[in-house]
């Protein structure tokens, strides 16, 4: 199940929130003093919802999502009720979360490397989990937090199961550290502007996911995977500039929802993306894009390898390629990985030593031409695909444009200028002008909300007559 699904919209939502409506009531008559509340119908109501959103596609998989929590929740007592073992403790729970993502999403691709270098091996048929990836380094992160004592151990099976499986960010993310959510699990409170608020942020997920990107995926299947034999210079470019506005809408736009549903129940996720393609560098571009993963990273592969202190330039290449296994068992993501960590690398002693020197425009179209360029390597995991598009995208082909190219810029001008529009801080920029030529708060506020409205029940509408007989609607990064 997708959160972009006319199902999750109209059925699986209302009753959600529902059921949830219920159990605050239940909360509260069991407990009607605030400060004792722990919130246990509600939470049990999350938890029974997350797993039918979870299971919804693949029941068989929630056993091993299960199996995945059952395992950290004893690793984590021991680490927390152990002085002397806990580090091995600790090691152990981190090897058996390795093992468990390694099975289902790498033994696949090992094999396929031993059969490339002449050891026959057979090759596994085992379906990648959705969000295999996500709750994995969740609850990797949990672990090493309980260890660093950063966070406190959950002595409660049916918490730590709310944490991991909770189904806004269960399959996409953003990744979830616990610190972030222990005490909300617990003590929370949700009035009716964060519920407006959050309904609102939900929405204008969908209008991305909907409304931009799905229109998008139509141009950049259009010339990446129909038309990649017949590609013109033009048509490489057409084709992957629209994969890099669909991506980050697809992505952002999950990241929006999740946030939104989040909100509504009294969670505060931390923000995800940060107008990435507004970076003047591409290390200022991936403290944009994917905060979660980045931060992840940082805190517990680059620190704890030395970060800036020691082997700096090889602790940010270890990251870079375990960035780049972490989205996909394919040599193009491992490539992709690379590609950026040695970008991040070279930054780091040259551009980001003369940074203020430079014209901040040429600074973002060196970026935004390495981004680009960078999406063309994610988006084949075919090497023979992959060199028919950079031969063109670099011009060595017989043709340069043609009236293909030319209907795919006028026949979706609208949709390019939305796209690149809403790829800004346009929200600040308005905010700003109303402080400027609105005193009144009073009518500020009205304003705000009046617009806010009319804006939710228009995407809302639009998204629900798009989403009619639509065949191309899964989001991108429930793949990884």
């Amino acid at each position: 199940m997708v959160f972009s699904d006319l199902f999750f919209l109209f059925v699986f939502l209302p009753a959600f929130l529902l059921c949830y409506l219920l159990a605050t009531w239940v909360d509260r008559t069991w407990t009607p003093v605030e400060a004792n509340r722990n919130y246990q119908a509600k939470n049990l109501v999350l938890v029974c919802f997350s797993l039918i959103f979870y299971a919804w596609g693949e029941p068989v998989y929630v056993f091993l999502m299960l199996f995945c929590v059952l395992v950290n929740y004893f690793v984590g007592l021991g680490i927390a009720n152990s002085e002397r073992y806990r580090k091995l403790v600790l090691v152990i729970g981190l090897i058996l979360n390795i093992a468990i993502i390694g099975t289902f999403k790498y033994l696949g691709f090992l094999a396929d490397c031993l059969n490339d270098l002449g050891l026959t091996v057979t090759r596994p048929n085992i379906a990648l989990p959705i969000g295999i990836s996500f709750y994995t380094f969740q609850s990797i992160s949990y672990l090493v937090d309980v260890y660093r004592r950063e966070s406190p151990v959950q002595r409660r099976f049916v918490d730590l199961l709310l944490y991991i499986s909770m189904f806004p960010q269960l399959i996409a993310g953003p990744i979830v550290r616990y610190g972030t959510v222990a005490e909300e699990l617990h003590h929370r409170h949700v009035n009716a502007a964060d519920f407006a608020d959050g309904i609102y942020r939900f929405l204008i997920g969908l209008g991305k996911k909907v409304i931009i990107a799905n229109q998008l995926s139509e141009i950049s299947d259009q010339f990446l995977v129909n038309g990649l034999n017949s590609l013109t210079m033009a048509g490489a470019w057409i084709g992957i500039v629209a994969f890099t506005l669909q991506i980050y809408f697809d992505f952002s736009g999950y990241s929006d929802m999740a946030i939104g549903l989040g909100r509504c129940m009294g969670f505060h996720f931390n923000e995800n993306f940060r107008h990435p393609y507004c970076c003047n560098s591409i290390t200022d571009f991936w403290r944009r894009w994917h905060i979660s993963l980045g931060s992840f990273f940082r805190d517990y592969v680059y620190i704890p390898l030395g970060g800036n202190r020691h082997h700096q330039a090889i602790n940010i290449l270890v990251v870079w390629f375990l960035t780049g296994m972490w989205h996909g068992a394919s040599w193009n993501f491992i490539i992709w990985g690379v590609y950026f960590g040695l970008i991040v690398m070279i930054e780091k002693y040259t551009l980001l030593k003369v940074y203020n020197r430079i014209p901040a425009f040429l600074l973002h179209i060196y970026s935004m031409i390495l981004v680009i360029a960078g999406w063309g390597i994610f988006y084949f995991d075919h090497f023979d695909q992959m060199i028919l598009f950079f031969q063109a995208f670099f011009g060595n082909v017989t043709s340069v444009y043609d009236f293909v190219d030319e209907s795919a810029l006028l026949d979706n001008f609208w949709l390019w200028v939305v796209a690149i529009l809403f790829c800004m801080p346009i929200r600040h920029a308005v905010s700003d002008l109303m402080d400027r030529w609105l005193g009144d708060a009073g009518f500020k506020t009205f304003l705000v909300y009046s617009v806010r409205i009319v804006l939710s029940v228009s995407i809302l509408i639009l998204s629900t007559a798009l989403l009619v007989g639509a065949t191309n609607n899964a989001f991108i990064y429930t793949r990884f």
